[in-house]
């Protein structure tokens, strides 16, 4: 039953300014706390921690149109509502109404609703049977619109199939902590999807026949849509070489079931030699989650890690990031091929680089990068992939010609990217390989579906289209935070901080445009930049040179986005 707490330490609201974040101790709730946002000239009280991995809202960043915006991953809420605005927040926040009387300041609300922190939305329904939304896909896209549809009030069918071994889970949590409980990371359990109405089909579609409106999967069933997501994500590339497609104890790492095999190998004695091809985030992520236990050894065809993203510069603030935990590098090196340990041996026993090196190996594990997961669609008439796989969309993610009907998501999609450098009226098509601008796009399809069936039709040209600033993080020996994106490149790079103690906010910049920022050690600096890139206010090149301070501007009021 709601009754009333007072607040530690708040005598009034009066004190509290337009877009002040306060946190405060709520009485006879054991670490029980508040977040106090002064937005509208109304001060509102809501959960004091984001949901997704917990980080203080206190420090993240208020907008004029009322949302707070998560310090390390971007999620962001509504501050009246507490509903999710985007993503990666799996839950809303609480919100309790506030009371002032006799010099001092109460919220109304439950003891178990301040503990939690987080509000799961109820929306049961007991829709099934066929037509409907069908889902093909398991993955962060796919989150992005179940968690979305329900809640804007979509009372249709859905069904989800996937060939994931596991309902949805935090994938970002494989490599960066090879968790291989698959119930430690899911985002919602069976029974969730049951009570939401919600089916879950474990298979692989193999063809979609647009023209029927029908998707059919590899064990011969047929599932008739309404509307259709492809979210399907992507397949871990194979190494072309000698030995790799052949011996065993050579791993990819996209699934719990790859998480498993690894540890498998590596044992409970651990002290394995291994070794990762690629220093990409995957394989950077892996090296270091192994190194504690183990002998790793990071092999990169560039100068530095992330060269080609990141810069020289910065990717070798994450090489010693590294190096301080063990990770051993051979970069500028290219892989010959992979041996036995001897001739009738089937498990590798070591990798060769074309320079000769000779490097001894347990096991292999590959980060060389994904391709869209779109084989089902070859040679289907009705849509036209792009070279790399993709399927192109329009700002909305729906497929061209097939009257609105399609969607598709994820690692899977090139779609008109309007952040900064980019054409100001059409964007920049682009195709974007991360878990937010996936569970992103899977939000604003969920909003555009609802709408056009409200609207009872099947134009979406009324409909506009949702704005987020792609973001993403790493565990490279330090937290990287990360937000733009650079489908134009990138000619310049600003790096402030401490970099050599790994504490750095990097400014990457096209012409006088800064089109992305990476911090460590420096989250603030990243979401702000993130909202003023939404906003289009983001400093130029020559303000930041000029040493204007990202967390000193204002986010502007009144623009309409």
């Amino acid at each position: 039953m709601a009754k009333e707490y007072k607040l530690k330490d708040i005598s009034s609201l009066s004190g509290i300014k337009d877009y002040d974040k306060v946190e405060a101790e709520v009485e006879g709730v054991q670490d029980g706390k508040v977040l106090l946002v002064k937005y509208d000239d109304k001060v509102h009280a809501i959960s004091p921690k984001c949901t997704h991995y917990g980080a203080p809202l206190k420090l993240g960043v208020v907008s004029p149109e009322g949302r707070i915006t998560c310090p390390w991953h971007g999620a962001c809420f509504n501050i009246k509502s507490g509903d999710i605005e985007d993503a990666p927040a799996p839950a809303a926040l609480n919100t309790f109404d506030l009371v002032e009387k006799d010099g001092a300041v109460y919220i109304r609300g439950t003891e178990s609703a301040i503990k939690s922190g987080q509000r799961l939305s109820e929306h049961k329904c007991n829709t099934s049977g066929p037509g409907g939304l069908v889902i093909v896909g398991g993955g962060s896209g796919t989150l992005g619109v179940v968690l979305a549809i329900r809640e804007l009030g979509y009372k249709g069918a859905i069904t989800i199939i996937s060939r994931e071994p596991s309902l949805i889970i935090d994938r970002t949590k494989l490599s960066k902590a090879l968790i291989s409980d698959p119930e430690k990371i899911q985002w919602r359990s069976p029974e969730w999807y049951k009570e939401v109405g919600i089916d879950t089909v474990s298979d692989e579609v193999t063809a979609v026949d647009f023209s029927q409106k029908t998707v059919v999967t590899r064990s011969g069933k047929t599932f008739p849509y309404t509307k259709l997501v492809l979210a399907t994500g992507g397949v871990p590339r194979a190494l072309p070489v000698e030995g790799f497609q052949l011996l065993e104890n050579i791993f990819k790492l996209r699934t719990v079931t790859d998480v498993q095999h690894i540890l498998e190998v590596v044992g409970e004695q651990k002290n394995k030699k291994i070794i990762v091809i690629g220093s990409s985030f995957i394989g950077m992520e892996v090296g270091n989650a192994l190194a504690k236990d183990n002998e790793v050894t990071i092999v990169g065809q560039e100068s530095a890690p992330l060269e080609r993203v990141m810069g020289a510069e910065v990717g070798r603030i994450f090489q010693r990031n590294l190096e301080k935990s063990g990770v051993k590098f051979k970069l500028s090196a290219g892989v010959a091929k992979a041996t036995p340990s001897n001739e009738e041996a089937r498990k590798v026993g070591a990798v060769h680089l074309q320079d000769g090196t000779v490097l001894p190996a347990d096991l292999v594990i590959l980060g060389v990068g994904v391709r869209p997961a779109t084989d089902f669609l070859n040679g289907n008439p009705a849509v036209t992939l792009e070279k790399d796989g993709s399927i192109k969309t329009d700002e909305h993610f729906a497929v061209p010609n097939l009257n609105n009907d399609v969607f598709a998501i994820g690692d899977i999609a090139t779609y008109p990217y309007h952040g900064p450098g980019t054409d100001p009226e059409k964007g920049t098509y682009t195709r974007i390989e991360h878990w937010n601008v996936a569970q992103n796009a899977g939000r604003s399809v969920a909003s555009t579906i609802v709408q056009s069936l409200n609207n009872q039709s099947s134009s979406l040209q009324n409909i506009k289209p949702k704005v987020f600033i792609p973001i993403f993080w790493s565990a490279l020996g330090s937290q990287l935070r990360y937000c733009g994106n650079t489908p134009n490149g990138w000619d310049d790079l600003i790096l402030q901080g401490e970099p050599d103690a790994g504490k750095f906010a990097a400014f990457y910049c096209k012409g006088d445009t800064v089109v992305a920022v990476a911090t460590m050690g420096m989250d603030p600096v990243m979401v702000k930049s993130a909202e003023l890139m939404r906003r289009k206010n983001m400093p130029s090149k020559k303000e930041i040179q000029g040493g204007v301070d990202v967390l000193s501007v204002d986010v502007p009021k009144g623009v309409k986005i």
